[in-house]
């Protein structure tokens, strides 16, 4: 059965759309999280016994090492994959049954730090580090992607998005020989 088919008698679908900085779970089949992604990374969790799922957003992995004091900041990685494990945990997962998607961590804009690559390498290093099984992985490039995910069933969709509102960066090139006047005042 494709992702675009209703399931006969299923009740429609509630489409809730994963902002940054949050994390939602559910064991609903009648739910899908959707999310659309540049630098930023979605985790998609699934424990196939207990039907359980979730999604989370964010939008740095941690936050800088002279940050002061120990305020949570929900756009972090670090807190945010953490508040998905538990959630999940909360709704019957089992941490030895979960299994990840990674999608994201595209560097969009060429003339930034590599904020993509490094949210990336956190996620796949916080799944290493919990002995949780990554399944499957789409990170990296330079385009956004939209990431619809159905938390009861585990099913995953992505498509990219057109790079059309995000043109290469050039330099204005500058005339050769200065031309006209200038008056100083």
């Amino acid at each position: 059965m494709s992702f675009e088919t209703p399931i006969p008698g299923a009740p429609p679908l509630e489409r809730i759309t994963v902002m940054q900085g949050q994390a939602l779970a559910s064991r609903s089949p009648s739910v899908e999280y959707s999310t659309v992604l540049g630098s930023c990374v979605a985790t998609c969790l699934f424990d196939p016994e207990a039907r359980v799922g979730g999604m989370n957003h964010f939008l740095l992995s941690e936050p800088p090492a002279n940050a002061p004091g120990t305020q949570v900041d929900e756009h972090y990685g670090v807190y945010l994959m953490e508040l998905l494990v538990n959630q999940m945990l909360g709704q019957g997962a089992r941490k030895g049954n979960l299994r990840a998607h990674l999608y994201g961590g595209a560097n969009v804009n060429r003339n930034m730090m590599r904020i993509g690559s490094m949210n990336a390498e956190f996620a796949r290093e916080f799944l290493r580090r919990e002995g949780i099984a990554l399944m499957r992985e789409d990170l990296g490039g330079t385009q956004a992607r939209r990431v619809d995910f159905r938390p009861a069933s585990g099913q995953v969709r992505l498509r990219t998005v057109e790079d059309r509102f995000a043109p290469p960066v050039q330099p204005t090139p500058r005339p050769a020989v200065a031309r006209g006047d200038v008056e100083l005042f």
